[in-house]
């Protein structure tokens, strides 16, 4: 599989976060910032703001370059 902006990986990755915030950047390997994703997606949920860090969530998936590419 190729890695990089616009790779395959990166569209499952946008795919899976479309779910549940932060999955795509499990998938990526990025178990920290996932687990940002999660929180803060879950935490601003409760005030209808969640929508924000879900987007964020799909946008950083996709536009993910691995260090050194």
């Amino acid at each position: 599989m190729s890695e990089g902006q616009g790779s395959s990986g990166n569209v499952l990755a946008a795919i899976c976060s479309f779910f549940i915030p932060g999955l795509g950047q499990l998938v990526q390997g990025r178990l920290l910032k996932a687990i940002i994703m999660f929180v803060l997606a879950a935490l601003l949920w409760i005030v209808l703001l969640g929508w924000l860090i879900h987007l964020w969530s799909i946008l950083d998936a996709a536009l993910y370059k691995p260090p050194g590419r």
